[in-house]
């Protein structure tokens, strides 16, 4: 006979204490005291005769077994959401929220944005930034950096990836290579760019963004691949993300490998050329994700339209 089901209410407490690591913040959401959140954790662990949760002195770790049910109580949750929403009312006010990568956000994404608010006045759109939708060069990191996404905190994400996502609707945004870029005049002067071995009279800059490193191609790479020889691939100043080497590069300091298309807006303006065709793809790509179970929820439907006819 298969185990009986427990209370709803204590696997949604669940769901808020294990996303929170906190019976207090999660007592906030649900609107509830912490002690009545203890009740519900500890109801259940007897329901089901196992420990979700130890209890430190000063925060809250899940058991294995915990980490094992949190996953799929939040999948359940938001199927039941969306079961509801889809029977219920429309409302004249949609909220849409959406997480995506700093540089795909400043170089690509928000001058764009106009076009879907002008076609949507009716969505409320919240619209921001985290390094952690890059994926990590570790695979098995990806659940974690997903959480969020499952848990509600964003209708959809746009992920720069391998897009291997479990559970999540993936859809190809764009492809993505990289390039040489700089600010038109260091192709003048006493050391014109014509030819890539021109780069050793240059400095290089370099892209340090933390996530996706051993991912990203290098100037090491990029020399190789242009087969040109005597040009140190690591010298030159280091930059702790893709806007700050690009800013550099717009002023004159050195040559950066930047992400076609991102740098192409700088290009048309005038602010960066490309000195060189050779250009490498990226083994990463950017891809549109959002849980299967809301994925056609009409505001989610909408966005994902508009983005895919923009790339």
């Amino acid at each position: 006979m298969s185990r009986s089901m427990p209370p709803l209410q204590s696997l949604r407490v669940f769901e808020a204490a294990a996303r929170h690591l906190s019976f207090k913040q999660a007592a906030e959401e649900l609107h509830v005291t912490p002690a009545a959140v203890s009740q519900q954790i500890k109801a259940l662990e007897t329901h089901l005769g196992m420990v979700l949760f130890h209890r430190l002195t000063r925060a809250l770790e899940l058991t294995e077994a915990g980490a094992r049910m949190l996953p799929r109580v939040s999948e359940g949750l938001a199927h039941l959401a969306a079961a509801v929403e889809a029977v219920g009312p429309a409302s004249p006010s949609r909220q849409l929220t959406i997480t995506v990568p700093p540089a795909f956000a400043g170089r690509w994404l928000v001058h764009r944005l106009q076009s879907f608010t002008e076609a949507h006045p009716d969505v409320d759109l919240t619209l921001g930034t985290e390094a952690s939708t890059v994926d990590a060069p570790d695979a098995e990191d990806i659940e974690a950096d997903l959480l969020p996404l499952r848990n509600g905190g964003a209708d959809v994400e746009v992920r720069f990836g391998r897009g291997a996502y479990p559970g999540m609707r993936t859809d190809l945004v764009m492809e993505v290579a990289y390039v040489p870029v700089c600010h038109p005049a260091l192709l003048k002067g006493e050391h014109p760019l014509s030819q890539p071995a021109d780069l050793r009279f240059h400095t290089l800059l370099h892209d340090d963004t933390a996530m996706g490193r051993s991912e990203r191609v290098s100037w090491q790479d990029w020399l190789r691949a242009a087969r040109v020889r005597g040009v140190d691939p690591g010298r030159g100043p280091h930059f702790s993300n893709s806007s700050l080497a690009l800013e550099a590069a717009m002023d004159g300091l050195g040559v950066v490998l930047g992400l076609d298309p991102m740098v192409r807006r700088d290009i048309d303006a005038g602010r960066l050329v490309r000195p060189f065709d050779v250009a490498i793809p990226s083994r990463y790509a950017y891809y549109l994700v959002s849980p299967e179970t809301t994925a056609e929820r009409p505001v989610i439907a909408q966005f994902r339209e508009w983005l895919l006819n923009e790339r």
